[in-house]
């Protein structure tokens, strides 16, 4: 029989693990802690529904992994969610059951049945980028005698020249821009890790006119929709397809296909890796945390891989040398 106790464990432990262990004890961002807080608002109107019972009184034994599994499941064939999705909830998860064991070892055993569920594997896609061609459609796309098209044309400037990941773009302050002619900017990436990233002439050129234009306030986002408030992620996707289908027009090549923000990401490490840029400097650059996350661009740079074959001697004309192998009697007689 369950305890009165073990009724409101759940909430008490779930409490303390985003106030205490979260946000005090490791200090995450905002961001990673809304990650975890919408998984578990996952988890727990899956549960009300897979237990028929409501969520006020579900408790820690209720957490098995039968229950997870089954939300897991569901993730991927009713909400269809991808491989990666599913093993970030799951992570979320996985977190707090460590937590759990912490607080709670009579809770071990149940929680040691889900942190034996495996994340799942997946197939990682070869990279997708633009041509040189295919971007320059892209940003000759924007009326330039418009107000949306002159701030379309410096989002997808940045986008390019930055390599920036739209929520480091979309939270780009006046304060992030240097003062001296924009000749870079700071970005705020994941985990709370900043870059300054230099600027090419045109767009510092388009920055510092751009920023000319508003208010001295250092915390001023530069990045506005009409309302005058910052560009939301899903704003920036909608402005970028619409160049995209402009772009078409003049550049056949752009019809058809899905381009994202994170494809002009990749599309701007491929360019510098094509353009002689070393491998660190593009980790640098994009903000990866190890150099091997960068290493996706050379196995995707099929003209680089095409060179690199070329350049290797074929073997029919390599001259092979033969070294006789060594008389080890008369060796030893010599000794």
């Amino acid at each position: 029989m369950r305890s009165t106790t073990s009724e409101t464990d759940l909430a008490r432990l779930l409490q303390r693990f985003f106030y205490q262990r979260l946000q005090q004890q490791q200090h995450l961002s905002a961001r990673t802690v809304a990650s975890y807080r919408d998984s578990f608002r996952l988890l727990f109107r899956f549960a009300e529904q897979h237990l028929g019972r409501d969520i006020s009184t579900l408790c820690l034994h209720d957490l098995d992994a039968s229950l997870v599994l089954a939300f897991l499941d569901h993730l991927e064939t009713h909400r269809h969610n991808c491989i990666r999705s599913r093993n970030a909830r799951f992570a979320a998860i996985r977190a707090f059951l460590h937590y759990v064991a912490l607080q709670e070892p009579a809770f071990l055993a149940q929680v040691q049945r889900v942190l034996a569920i495996p994340m799942k594997r997946f197939e990682r896609p070869l990279v997708g980028f633009l041509s040189r061609d295919e971007m320059d459609a892209i940003l000759a796309a924007p009326d330039a005698s418009t107000w949306t098209g002159q701030r379309d044309h410096l989002l997808f400037l940045l986008l390019y020249n930055t390599g920036a990941r739209v929520s480091e773009l979309i939270n780009i302050r006046r304060g992030d821009v240097d003062t001296q002619h924009a000749q870079a900017v700071q970005l705020h990436g994941k985990g709370r890790k900043e870059r300054v990233v230099p600027l090419w002439k045109r767009t510092a050129q388009k920055l510092d006119e751009w920023v000319a234009t508003l208010s001295s306030d250092r915390t001023q986002p530069i990045l506005l929709n009409r309302g005058g408030q910052p560009m939301s992620r899903s704003g920036v996707e909608q402005r970028l397809q619409l160049a995209v289908s402009q772009a078409s027009a003049n550049c056949p090549a752009l019809k058809g296909r899905r381009v994202s923000p994170h494809v002009i990401r990749h599309t701007t490490a491929m360019h510098l890796l094509q353009s002689g840029v070393d491998l660190t400097v593009i980790a640098l650059w994009l903000g990866h945390e190890q150099v091997a996350t960068t290493h996706q661009y050379l196995v995707a740079d099929l003209d680089m891989n095409e060179r690199a074959l070329a350049s290797l001697q074929p073997p029919e004309t390599m001259t092979l040398r033969f070294v006789p192998k060594p008389d080890v009697l008369a060796f030893l007689d010599s000794l």
